[in-house]
C-alpha cells in the first residue's frame, strides 16, 4: 500500500535513505546523494507539504518517495527537449530498503494514476534507477542541472499519448 507519509514515519524514512545511499555506493553511484542529501529538513518539507509517500508491505514501510504535481523550478532548462509542456508530475528521491524487488516500478505506476505526464532526473552514475526509468517506458530528454550545478539525466513519460 503507498500512502502519505506521517511525521511518525520520519525515523523509519531516514533509515532507508541512509541504506540507499549504501546501496547506490555499492553499485558504483559515489557521486549522487552526498554530503548529507537529502537533509532530514529537506524530508520534512516533503512531508509537509503533503509530497512525501512510502509502501508499506506488512504493516513496514520498505520504500519513500516524493511525488509532486507542479512546476519544478530546475526542470526550466534543459539540453535537449522535454516531451511536452504539459502539466506533470516530478517523482524525486526514490529509495527502498532493498527487502523486495519493484518497488520503483510501483511507485511510478502509483504516480502514473495521479497524472500521465511524469518526469524523473537521475545521476549518470545511478545505473539501477536509469533501468527502471528505461523499464517502465519513460523516454531521455536531456541534461538538466540542479541548484547545486550538477548535471542529471532528465526522463519524461506521457502515458496519455504515444510521445
Amino acid at each position: 500500500m503507498i500512502r502519505k507519509a506521517r511525521l511518525r514515519d520520519l525515523p523509519r524514512i531516514m533509515n532507508i535513505y541512509s541504506e540507499a545511499k549504501k546501496f547506490m555506493h555499492k553499485s558504483g553511484n559515489k557521486n549522487q546523494w552526498i554530503n548529507g542529501y537529502p537533509s532530514e529538513e529537506i524530508i520534512m518539507k516533503d512531508l509537509e507539504n503533503g509530497n512525501l509517500y512510502v509502501e508499506e508491505i506488512n504493516d513496514t514501510i520498505i520504500g519513500c518517495f516524493a511525488f509532486i504535481i507542479g512546476i519544478e523550478p530546475t526542470y526550466h532548462k534543459i539540453e535537449g527537449n522535454w516531451l511536452n509542456d504539459e502539466p506533470y508530475g516530478t517523482i524525486h528521491r526514490v529509495a527502498s530498503d532493498g527487502s523486495t524487488r519493484g518497488f520503483s516500478d510501483r511507485c511510478f505506476k502509483f504516480c502514473k494514476s495521479k497524472i500521465s505526464n511524469l518526469r524523473i532526473d537521475t545521476h549518470q552514475e545511478n545505473n539501477p534507477m536509469q533501468a527502471a526509468i528505461k523499464r517502465n517506458g519513460f523516454q531521455y530528454c536531456g541534461i538538466i542541472t540542479l541548484l547545486n550545478g550538477s548535471p542529471r539525466l532528465a526522463f519524461q513519460l506521457n502515458s496519455s499519448s504515444n510521445t
